[in-house]
């Protein structure tokens, strides 16, 4: 296993320092107005509806109030103005408001402060990439709208068709970060192809996403195994990546990404109503498209299903 060196952080970070700082200079095709005029907005569910509960207190009448967590597309960041998030997530709550024939409130959290605001009524829901857990569900409701990937990335012209299975990564050179749930997984095949007498695999960590990409891209490592709509959404934007693989989050369990809300306020049912609403009339795959994340689309939005057990 090899690490980055100093030199390479210093020069990678030397490099960095010298691009644009401007969010919309290195996103030139994403409006990140607060405006967003061009938005993708959903039409009305009326059988979400219909299930909204006639007792439920919002945040602000006649609003859904989101929190969001501003810090990386496709996500979500911060808009032109700095104080509005703008992103994958937004949009998403976009078409759901829509849905609810609500108007959308974003509210700008640190993802720390999230279970806090939600339990003290500070915001209606949040809508930033959270997965389902066993033990979030005792305090919390969840309308799932994304499966949480991990993909296998490599560059655009690689030899390598897929990474599906262990047997895969025989042989090759791959990167991860660590003190990951993806160390973890990529580790253990390793472990189980070596018991099989299959190549080794050398594993790289980089703490330098530039240096990791250059890496990539020249050929010195083969694959990259990283959340997938992230690298999803680079490989959208630069063409440099594609993706030859996915695991689930929780693999080998499945792990999905939902919306959050209040324990037995009554929303989850609606707002699980809306997105299967957008799902059916496309509007939903429409969003995922434009931030690159369309392999990781749901059939169907379910109400707390099982979440990632307790450690």
């Amino acid at each position: 296993m090899t690490r980055l060196t100093p030199l390479r952080g210093l020069i990678a970070a030397l490099t960095v320092a010298l691009l644009p700082l401007s969010a919309a200079a290195v996103q030139p095709d994403f409006d990140l107005s607060p405006e967003q005029p061009g938005r993708i907005r959903g039409e009305k569910v009326q059988a979400a509806i219909d299930l909204l509960p006639k007792d439920y207190h919002w945040v602000t009448p006649g609003k859904l109030t989101v929190a969001s967590v501003p810090n990386r597309l496709p996500f979500a960041v911060y808009a032109t103005d700095t104080r509005t998030p703008v992103g994958g997530e937004p949009d998403l709550a976009q078409i759901i408001a829509d849905s609810l024939g609500l108007e959308l409130e974003l509210v700008p959290l640190a993802w720390a402060d999230w279970p806090l605001a939600l339990q003290s009524g500070k915001v209606d829901a949040v809508i930033h990439n959270v997965t389902v857990t066993e033990e979030r569900k005792e305090k919390f409701d969840f309308s799932t709208y994304r499966n949480d990937l991990l993909g296998f990335y490599v560059a655009t012209g690689s030899p390598i068709g897929e990474i599906t299975k262990r047997q895969d990564i025989a042989g090759l050179k791959g990167a991860v970060s660590s003190g990951t749930n993806q160390e973890l997984i990529l580790l253990r095949w390793i472990e189980e192809n070596k018991a099989d007498g299959l190549a080794a695999t050398e594993v790289s960590y980089f703490d330098d996403e530039s240096v990791l990409d250059l890496a990539l891209e020249s050929g010195r490592i083969d694959f990259y195994l990283g959340p997938n709509a992230t690298s999803a959404f680079k490989a959208r934007q630069d063409g440099k990546i594609r993706l030859v693989g996915t695991l689930s989050g929780g693999f080998p369990l499945t792990a999905e990404i939902a919306v959050a809300t209040r324990k037995g306020s009554g929303l989850a049912e609606p707002v699980t109503a809306a997105l299967n609403g957008q799902i059916a009339n496309g509007t939903y795959a429409e969003v995922l498209e434009k931030w690159g994340l369309s392999a990781e689309a749901i059939e169907i939005s379910q109400t707390n299903p099982p979440g990632l057990p307790k450690n």
